[in-house]
């Protein structure tokens, strides 16, 4: 057995709430630079239209990308917003992954056999209602992550400058914008992150294939962050243009939607996509692992503080 070993008490719903979000705290610190560049290369060209824009990229490629930022902005700006980020990862993925067996377990009235639908229903309650909670957290990281740290264009100067100024000039609803179109991303987003890793890590433990271990957890991780990526990348790319617009640009979600494909064709919906996926991918893989290790670790601290002789 690699790492800690499995108890043979379940993990409580508060282990797993803590344990989510530190976790993903952690994937975050690891993998924030793929997540900007991701930014970066999806706002690109929405001026534009696709000719012009392919002719004036200024990022291309994920590693150009990061190079081109270290180059013009300093290494720091790949960290643009990460505090941000980190509120957002403790708040967002605490009810979105700590909660989801719960829910599971909720929707299926405490049976150990979950249907897919049951896990689907799970994933889309606890992904929409991890945005009511982690919403102006979202907004500030994403506006941080796509403002140039040089020059004198820079629109705010520290993560608690954002929130004040998002909410003195655009309105309390300036801190919730794109509640819409990221309720739809992370119900997506949750429901291929965790019902893929639920079903790739089911089938290999019934099959024999793996144990419950670092490598089942790696392989469905990857696997999970794969799948994430193909289905949730139009969205994604909406819901980072809309929030970092500036007021009156779109209307609305689907407005911006519409405006990206008039404007740059439907290729514009998977801008992004190779640091989307390296992000999400290495992202899966560093927080199911810890996620996993953490339950484990956490449980074996109660239970021998319980039961110390």
């Amino acid at each position: 057995m690699v790492g800690f070993k499995a108890t043979d008490v379940p993990p409580t719903a508060t282990v797993k709430f803590l344990g989510a979000g530190t976790a993903a705290c952690i994937a975050d610190l690891i993998t924030f630079p793929l997540d900007t560049a991701k930014v970066r290369l999806q706002i690109q060209g929405e001026r534009q239209g696709p000719a012009r824009a392919a002719a004036s990229a200024q990022y291309r490629g994920v590693l150009g990308t990061i190079l081109t930022m270290v180059r013009t902005e300093g290494p720091r700006s790949l960290y643009n917003g990460l505090v941000a980020g980190l509120q957002r990862q403790m708040s967002f993925a605490s009810v979105r992954i700590g909660l989801y067996d719960s829910v599971k377990q909720f929707y299926t009235k405490g049976s150990e056999h979950a249907g897919i639908g049951s896990r689907l229903l799970a994933g889309s309650t606890t992904g929409a209602l991890a945005v009511a909670v982690a919403q102006p957290t979202d907004v500030v990281k994403v506006r941080f992550q796509a403002q140039a740290r040089a020059g004198s264009g820079r629109r705010y100067q520290s993560t608690v400058d954002a929130y004040k100024t998002i909410a003195r000039e655009e309105g309390f609803r300036g801190l919730w914008k794109g509640t819409s179109p990221n309720v739809a991303r992370n119900a997506i987003v949750n429901c291929a992150e965790l019902v893929t890793y639920d079903l790739i890590k089911d089938a290999l433990l019934k099959a024999n294939l793996m144990t419950d271990d670092l490598p089942c957890h790696f392989t469905s991780a990857f696997g999970a962050g794969f799948c994430t990526t193909v289905i949730a990348s139009p969205v994604d790319v909406v819901k980072t243009r809309y929030m970092n617009s500036a007021p009156g640009q779109y209307s609305s979600a689907g407005h911006c939607a519409l405006t990206m494909l008039h404007k740059e064709g439907p290729r514009a919906f998977y801008k992004g996509f190779m640091p989307s996926f390296l992000r999400l991918g290495s992202w899966n893989v560093v927080m199911f692992v810890t996620y996993e290790q953490l339950k484990r670790a956490l449980m074996a601290a109660c239970t021998s503080r319980e039961a110390p002789f």
